[in-house]
């Protein structure tokens, strides 16, 4: 846990978002990068995926299905030039909301587990769907990021599942308070 918050806190100034601006190429290589290189995403990704591991068996398929749909939705808005407010807010909150709950053990039904990602998800697809380049094709790159989102899910659902074998509850409750504070960061940041 300590070398976990430690490797966080050194890291967190360089890695704060992931709407840096530099990826212009376009492309499924574009939206695969995009999620992978700002920590607020990475987290909240992983998150879902500690998630459903903490809910059970039958969480998964509806989390990793609500999350990718609706994110799917919030990047054609972003890409469409629709706003949606406050999404760099919301993109932190899901990583505060979803890590609480993993801190948390919050058993909630999979209808309502589906419904918080999915309405977070949106965030997340607004941002990669506005900052997809110009000339940009949107198949590609939306396959791009739903791609890198799922390999993200999973990773924090193999991670969840052996911290649950061989750690118990306390390693899963313990990556989700990391979770949730650096959501608490990023929010943070968004004010100063």
């Amino acid at each position: 846990m300590r070398v976990a918050l430690t490797l966080f806190l050194i890291l967190s100034p360089a890695a704060a978002f992931a709407h840096p601006g530099y990826l212009h190429a376009g492309g499924f290589a574009t939206g695969f990068l995009h999620p992978l290189l700002g920590l607020d995403h990475v987290v909240a990704m992983i998150a879902v995926g500690l998630w459903a591991a903490s809910l059970g068996a039958s969480a998964a398929p509806v989390l990793f299905l609500a999350f990718p749909l609706a994110m799917i939705a919030g990047g054609l808005l972003g890409a469409a030039g629709i706003p949606v407010p406050a999404v760099e807010a919301g993109i932190a909150a899901s990583s505060i909301v979803i890590g609480i709950a993993v801190m948390l053990a919050l058993r909630a039904p999979l209808w309502a587990a589906g419904l918080v990602v999915a309405i977070f998800a949106v965030f997340h697809g607004h941002a990669h769907g506005a900052e997809m380049p110009a000339g940009s094709n949107l198949v590609p790159y939306a396959t791009g990021f739903v791609l890198a989102t799922l390999l993200l899910h999973l990773a924090g659902l193999g991670v969840g599942r052996l911290g649950r074998a061989y750690q118990g509850t306390l390693a899963l409750r313990g990556m989700g308070a990391i979770i949730a504070l650096v959501g608490s960061f990023a929010l943070g940041g968004l004010a100063g």
